[in-house]
């Protein structure tokens, strides 16, 4: 056999054992076909601008990733971070310590009226934390299905809690909270479901379902829905404490598109002052993946990371009305703050929580804002 003939066939061989993986390699990943609106990019009341390009940062040393900042009822700081911790510190974010250790993940979190912290740990479930740092599970099923994403929390007046259990595909606890999430959003399955649990009953049922990575809630000011940010698909809904078992994509007069067509994946959903609603935006659309066919989605998730577009470090916060009116967009297109997932805003002081690599806590005199 000469050697021309030799390199043929072990070029062919490459290319074709290259092909077959490209095709054939097993992903975890089964993608479903769906239209996203288009994104016509960051203009009119999205236009870029500089409202977080000039942010303070206070230093949290050896911690990262405060994904959300909540202010409990003792009026400390509080934060969940990487690698399970909870922090406590003071409004000037001196003096932090920790709290308690879940050994998990603590994403969204409220306080309940005894003082407790009633938290969604991604890799335990529905947890409460005493205000010594005692750690209760409250919750990890319903109807015998066992939470995969607990992601956030909402507790209503009347004491009822509200969870996002944001994918019923891919555990948070087997994959870790960034790998799950990135999953689910590429197979766009839209298993995610909205669960209450009664503390005086100790019971569970499902709320609504069929959403693509539900994120944020908030109880409204009526104490008669919630809203719910829809990570995947840019939106975000108002639903009916009512409803049951709720398929969102069913046509209901139990759940209506507040927003939709956002400019990024909306996260965390915090109460501000006058009663406006903060979302985050963990980074901007890209109208080449919302293009991207089932077929082509496999196809990236076999490919090496380094052939996977960069993320775009974009910090995006904005602040909007029940009635669904944007009232103020901050923006920091330089790089300084990216991975944004929400706001905690006092008078004093406006807290940008994220999952960036930023060792520390972004933070905006409370005077620089500006609403609409």
């Amino acid at each position: 056999m000469n050697i021309r003939r030799v390199v043929i066939i072990s070029v062919t061989t490459l290319i074709s054992a290259v092909v077959f993986y490209l095709l054939f390699w097993p992903v975890p990943v089964s993608p479903v076909a769906w239209e996203a609106p288009e994104f016509k990019g960051y203009v009119g009341i999205h236009a870029p601008n500089t409202g977080l390009s000039n942010v303070n940062v206070a230093s949290m040393g050896e911690f990262r990733e405060p994904e959300q900042i909540g202010i409990g009822p003792d009026g400390m700081l509080y934060t969940g971070v990487r690698g399970g911790k909870v922090l406590r510190m003071n409004q000037d974010m001196s003096d932090i310590e920790v709290f308690a250790d879940t050994h998990g993940r603590v994403l969204g979190f409220a306080f309940d009226t005894a003082g407790n912290m009633i938290a969604a740990d991604a890799m335990q479930g529905l947890i409460s934390i005493n205000p010594n740092g005692r750690i209760t599970l409250l919750s990890d099923e319903v109807n015998g299905s066992k939470y995969l994403y607990p992601d956030a929390v909402a507790i209503a007046p009347n004491g009822k809690i509200y969870l996002t259990d944001a994918s019923t595909r891919f555990p948070a606890k087997k994959w870790g909270s960034d790998l799950a999430n990135m999953l689910d959003m590429m197979e766009q399955s839209a298993t995610g479901r909205i669960i209450e649990f009664d503390p005086a009953t100790q019971s569970t049922r499902i709320l609504a379902h069929g959403l693509s990575f539900p994120n944020g809630m908030l109880v409204s000011n009526d104490q008669k829905y919630l809203f719910v940010a829809e990570t995947a698909r840019y939106r975000i809904w108002k639903i009916s404490l009512a409803a049951d078992n709720l398929d969102v994509n069913t046509p209901s007069d139990k759940a209506t598109l507040l927003l939709e067509n956002l400019p990024g994946f909306p996260d965390n959903l915090t109460r501000g002052l006058d009663g406006r609603i903060w979302v985050g935006f963990p980074g901007p659309r890209d109208n080449s993946l919302d293009n991207t066919s089932p077929f082509m989605r496999k196809l990236l998730l076999r490919l090496p990371d380094s052939f996977m577009p960069a993320p775009v470090r974009h910090g995006h916060v904005l602040a909007f009305t029940e009635e669904g009116k944007i009232v103020a967009d901050l923006q920091d297109t330089t790089g300084k703050v990216a991975e944004t997932t929400g706001v905690t805003e006092t008078k004093d002081r406006i807290y940008i929580h994220h999952i960036d690599e930023l060792p520390g806590i972004p933070w905006l005199e409370a005077s620089e804002l500006k609403i609409k």
